[in-house]
C-alpha cells in the first residue's frame, strides 16, 4: 500500500496552499480568543495541514477490516451485526473524546423499523397460457406493508413507459388511463430524450439530458404507483441504463426488507412492489402481441400513452414474517468553541449497514460490505480524529453521523432529517461519504450531482490548492445525488456535498481507475465478494478525506453560510426554512 502523504509539500505549493486557505476561510484576519465577545481563533493553514496528517492509511484500512469482518455479519440492521457494529462506532468515539451526539447524552438515536421477511410468488399468464417465472431468476417482489399476506389476484397489466408524471417538463405517462387495482409496468430510469438538433446527444432541457432526475429513480417510481392507486408495480430491470447488472436487484431485494414504523402499517404503499428481467420482459410483451422495444421507443415521446398488455394478467402471494426492530443512527458531537455560533452545526455522514447474511447459501454467506461502506463509515471515524487534533475546535459545532438502512431505502437518514436532534434550519452543511476509493492517490475528484450548492465552490477551492482538479459527475445518468444519504438532507433544504474517488490514478495508465470502479460496479457491488482485497490502496481515500476535513473546518469557521444555487429544487425548501 503507498503511503499515505499530503500533496503539495514543497515550500511554494505549501505556501499557495497557506495563501488560499487563508483567503477563503478568513484566516488570519481574525484576532486571537476574545474573551468579551466569546469567539476563538480559526487555525492557521499550518495548524490544519498538521491535523489533517492524522488521517492516515493503516488505522483507515484497519476500521474497515473490522466492520467488514465476518464476526460483523455483514452489518444487516436488526443483527447481532448491527450491535456489534453500533458498540464499535460507540467505543471509537469516546476513546476519541468526543461528547455523545444525542442530548440525552447517548452515542444513538433510536430509529423504529419494521422488518419483512416475504417469500414471493408470481403468477404470469397471457390468454390463460401461463409463463414460468422463478423467484430471483426471473422477478423479485416485495411488500412494504405490515402484514402477515399480501395478495394480488390475476390484475390487468398495463404498460405506462417511464412511468412519470412531471408537469415541469409537459411529461404524463398515466394520461387517460385509470390504474386502480391494475399492475403497471415501466422502464428505468427516466425518459432519455434526444436532442431535436443533435439526436446523437439528449435533450438538457428535458430530464436533465444524460444526468438522472428523481423521476427515474425506483423510489420515485414505486411511490407514483402507490398515489394512483396500483394493485402492483414492476420495473423492468436493463443493466445499462439500471447501471448495475442483475444480480444487484436479486441481492438488495432478498431476505428481509426494512421500512420505517409507520401508524398505518404502510398500507397506503402499492401492496407489491416488483422487477422482472429483460428478458422475461420482452416475452410478456411478445404474448400480448406487442414488441417491447417498438413500446419502449414510443415512451420516449410526450404523445405516448399507456398500452394495456392484452389477455396479460399477472398474480401474487406473498408471505411475511413481520417483526419490529429497533435499529440506531450513532452519533458523536464535537462542539463548537464560539459560544455564540456553538449552536450550528455541520454534519458527516456515511452509513454504518450492509445486507447481513443469507443462510440459504452454501459456503460464504456474509455479505462483508468492505467498500460499501465500511470504507465510509472507518472515513467518518478519521475525519473525527482529524477534527481532535487541531489546536481548537472550529467555531461552529461538528457531528459525525453514521447512519443505519442506506441500504433499505435511506432510511436512517430520512429518519434523521425528519426527526433532527439539532434543529435543520441550524445545521449549515452536510457531507457524505460512501464508498471511498481503493485503487490509489488519484489527480482528480468527482463531485455527485453537481450545480446544486456553493459547497461545491469551496471544495474545488481546497482541491485546486492540492494541486488536483475536479470532475463532475463521471457517471450522472446513474442519478447518484438520489442514491445516498445527503439526499434526505439536501430534501429538506440543507445544502449538502456528495463526493466520489476520482479515476485519473496517478502512476497508472489511462483507463486504469475508470476499470477498477466499473469492475467493483460489475463484479463487487452489493455482492458476497465485496470484502477487502490484497491490492487495495487507500492512499487516495486519505487524500480525498483530508479535502473534506479542510472544507469542514472552513465552512464550520466562517462567517457566511453555504446556499443552493439559483435552479437548484432544494433551494426554495431552504428560503422558505431560513424565512420562519
Amino acid at each position: 500500500m503507498r503511503p499515505a502523504r499530503l500533496r503539495g509539500s514543497d515550500s511554494r505549493r505549501t505556501a499557495a496552499l497557506i495563501g488560499l486557505l487563508l483567503a477563503v476561510s478568513g484566516c488570519g484576519t481574525r484576532p486571537a480568543t476574545d474573551a468579551a465577545a466569546g469567539r476563538a481563533s480559526a487555525p492557521d493553514a499550518a495548524a490544519l495541514a498538521r491535523a489533517a496528517q492524522a488521517i492516515q492509511a493503516g488505522p483507515l484500512l484497519g476500521h474497515v477490516q473490522v466492520l467488514a469482518s465476518d464476526a460483523f455479519e455483514g452489518r444487516l440492521p436488526g443483527t447481532p451485526g448491527e450491535d456489534k457494529t453500533v458498540a464499535y462506532l460507540t467505543e471509537q468515539f469516546r476513546k476519541l473524546g468526543l461528547a455523545p451526539g444525542n442530548p440525552d447524552g447517548r452515542y444513538v438515536q433510536d430509529v423504529p423499523l419494521v422488518g419483512i421477511d416475504g417469500k414471493a410468488q408470481m403468477r404470469l399468464s397471457v390468454n390463460g397460457k401461463p409463463i414460468a417465472t422463478a423467484p430471483r431468476t426471473d422477478f423479485v417482489a416485495a411488500t412494504t406493508r405490515f402484514v402477515p399476506q399480501v395478495v394480488v389476484n390475476d390484475a390487468d397489466l398495463v404498460f405506462v413507459g417511464y412511468g412519470v408524471k412531471a408537469p415541469e417538463y409537459g411529461w404524463d405517462d398515466y394520461k387517460g388511463v385509470d390504474v386502480r387495482g391494475k399492475t403497471i409496468v415501466m422502464l428505468i430510469n427516466d425518459p432519455a430524450i434526444p436532442d431535436p438538433n443533435n439526436p446523437s446527444q439528449l435533450d438538457e432541457t428535458m430530464f436533465k439530458g444524460r444526468a438522472m432526475t428523481y423521476y427515474g429513480r425506483w423510489t420515485y417510481k414505486y411511490e407514483i404507483a402507490s398515489e394512483l392507486g396500483a394493485a402492483a408495480a414492476i420495473i423492468v430491470h436493463e443493466t445499462e441504463p439500471a447501471a448495475y447488472p442483475w444480480g444487484v436487484v436479486q441481492n438488495s431485494w432478498s431476505g428481509e426488507q426494512f421500512s420505517l414504523a409507520a401508524a398505518d402499517r404502510n398500507m397506503s404503499r402499492v401492496a407489491v412492489q416488483s422487477w422482472i428481467t429483460l428478458d422475461k420482459a420482452r416475452e410478456l410483451f411478445k404474448a400480448s402481441g406487442q414488441d417491447f422495444d417498438t413500446l419502449k421507443a414510443a415512451a420516449l415521446r410526450r404523445d405516448f400513452k399507456p398500452v394495456p398488455l392484452s389477455g396479460a394478467k399477472v398474480g401474487y402471494t406473498i408471505d411475511n414474517t413481520v417483526r419490529t426492530v429497533q435499529s440506531h443512527n450513532v452519533i458523536a458531537r464535537l462542539p463548537g468553541s464560539d459560544p455564540a455560533l456553538q449552536d450550528q452545526a455541520i454534519i458527516y455522514t456515511a452509513h454504518w449497514d450492509h445486507l447481513g447474511r443469507d443462510t440459504s447459501l452454501t459456503g460464504d454467506q456474509i455479505y462483508n460490505g468492505a467498500s460499501d461502506n465500511a470504507t465510509g463509515t472507518a472515513g467518518l471515524l478519521a475525519l473525527a480524529q482529524a477534527y481532535k487534533a487541531l489546536p481548537s475546535p472550529p467555531r461552529r459545532s461538528v457531528l459525525f453521523l453514521a447512519v443505519t438502512a442506506e441500504e433499505q431505502g435511506l432510511l436512517g437518514s430520512k429518519f434523521y432529517a425528519e426527526n433532527p436532534l439539532y434543529p435543520l434550519v441550524k445545521t449549515v452543511a452536510t457531507f457524505n461519504m460512501d464508498v471511498l476509493g481503493s485503487w490509489g492517490a488519484t489527480r482528480d475528484t468527482q463531485i455527485v450531482g453537481a450545480g446544486q450548492n456553493t459547497l461545491e465552490d469551496d471544495y474545488a477551492r481546497i482541491v485546486q490548492a492540492h494541486g488536483r482538479v475536479v470532475i463532475n459527475d463521471a457517471e450522472p445518468q446513474k442519478g447518484s445525488y438520489f442514491r445516498s444519504d445527503q439526499f434526505n438532507f439536501a430534501k429538506q433544504g440543507v445544502p449538502s456535498l456528495y463526493t466520489k474517488a476520482g479515476v485519473d490514478v496517478i502512476g497508472k495508465p489511462a483507463g486504469y481507475g475508470e476499470s477498477k470502479r466499473s469492475a467493483y460496479t460489475a463484479d463487487d457491488y452489493h455482492k458476497l465478494s465485496d470484502e477487502v482485497k490484497p491490492d487495495w490502496d487507500l492512499s487516495g481515500a486519505v487524500d480525498d478525506l483530508r479535502l473534506l476535513f479542510e472544507t469542514g473546518v472552513m465552512v464550520a469557521d466562517r462567517d457566511t453560510l453555504p446556499t443552493w444555487k439559483p435552479g437548484s429544487e432544494f433551494k426554495a425548501r431552504r428560503d422558505a426554512m431560513l424565512a420562519r
